[in-house]
């Protein structure tokens, strides 16, 4: 049979079909592709105005501006050789009677070439030895310890001779935020080692521990581990800005180290040395941070201020006539609003120092001058 293979031939066979079988030639729709869209029409539309048709490009940063970071090797070669570790022995009582011994480990820097050192005061407190390995091997042990635990500084000395060189200590009130520093000690208790980080804060008030609080904090992102403590925060020219103190680190928050500011710790020691204890001017009262619970319990006229809680018998306070339930709202021209605020003014008074407080007692404001004396010891 012959094979059909062009179009007319197809139709010709249907039509032939169609005829013969009495029906109606249905519609055929031969599909030869899809049309192609017609092309879209142009339309006239008008541009975007510009923002700023004058405006000059933004010139491109060559990087020649960005300074290089501080050489820390040369840093800590130069402050390490006087950066000491401290080891403790300390007599501790068992819960079920007798003792045992705890060992401790700080660290600490030579302050003066006849052998004096910085620490903290809790490295050393209460010690029964305590003994300093300098970076070259040699070990002594201390003998002569001065403490503060107030300011939680020591002052130790060791009988030693060729010593390094004692370093210098800078000026904290330069330090900014963002500065870089190195934190240099005994960290771990194995050995001299350091960590570097930028101040992270300034004038920070923490608490210490056992109800003492430490004002005038540096706050550093460096790394304070345990053993840390009492070695040198340096800045970049190896001078010491702060003493490492205390290290807050608890669940979910990164550790966060602290420096005693040397603007504040250089008078502490320089009083452990030549005096042999620090002398801090006394008031004599008990105080508390007004709060509502205060002002509901008490009915305060005043919202703000520092609540005297007791006035010790025969006190600076006693003397000047302040009383119990009254409200000291400010202390030679300066408001305080708290127990922190009102304590680190007095700090920087001397004894012997009239201080002008302003207060309330109940619905009536008062002024008395309190003489300040040594706090008893």
């Amino acid at each position: 049979m012959r094979k059909i293979t062009s179009y007319s031939g197809l139709v010709l066979v249907l039509l032939i079909l169609v005829g013969l079988s009495g029906c109606t030639l249905p519609s055929i729709h031969i599909d030869r592709g899809v049309a192609p869209a017609p092309l879209a029409t142009a339309t006239s539309t008008s541009p975007p105005s510009p923002i700023n048709p004058t405006f000059s490009p933004l010139p491109q940063s060559s990087g020649n501006s960005i300074s290089s970071l501080p050489d820390f090797s040369s840093i800590i070669s130069a402050v390490r050789p006087s950066v000491v570790a401290i080891n403790t022995t300390t007599s501790m009582m068992g819960i079920f009677g007798g003792t045992y011994t705890q060992e401790g480990a700080g660290s600490g820097w030579i302050i003066d070439s006849t052998g004096l050192i910085v620490t903290n005061n809790h490295v050393v407190e209460n010690a029964q030895s305590i003994s300093v390995t300098l970076e070259d091997g040699r070990n002594f042990s201390a003998d002569t310890v001065r403490t503060d635990s107030v300011a939680d500084l020591a002052v130790i000395k060791i009988n030693a001779t060729n010593l390094p060189t004692a370093l210098t200590v800078g000026d904290s009130s330069k330090l900014k935020v963002g500065n870089w520093v190195v934190a240099i000690g005994n960290s771990l208790g194995e050995g001299i080692s350091a960590t570097i980080g930028i101040v992270s804060a300034l004038g920070i008030t923490a608490s210490a521990g056992q109800g003492e609080t430490l004002y005038d904090l540096i706050k550093t992102d460096a790394a304070i581990n345990p053993g840390n403590s009492g070695g040198p925060l340096v800045n970049v020219a190896g001078e010491v800005v702060g003493i490492n103190s205390i290290k807050v680190a608890q669940v979910g928050v990164e550790g966060t180290g602290y420096a005693i500011s040397s603007n504040t710790a250089l008078p502490i020691i320089n009083s452990l040395i030549t005096n042999g204890f620090v002398s801090r001017p006394w008031m004599g009262a008990g105080l508390y941070t007004v709060d509502q619970t205060a002002i509901r319990q008490l009915g305060l006229s005043v919202s703000k201020g520092v609540l005297v809680t007791q006035v010790a018998p025969g006190s600076p306070a006693a003397l000047a006539g302040i009383r119990q339930n009254d409200v000291i709202v400010n202390i030679d021209g300066t408001d305080v609003t708290t127990v922190d605020g009102l304590i680190k003014i007095l700090r920087s008074d001397k004894v012997g120092q009239a201080v002008q407080l302003t207060y309330w007692r109940g619905g009536n404001q008062a002024t008395a001058s309190v003489t300040l004396i040594e706090t008893p010891r």
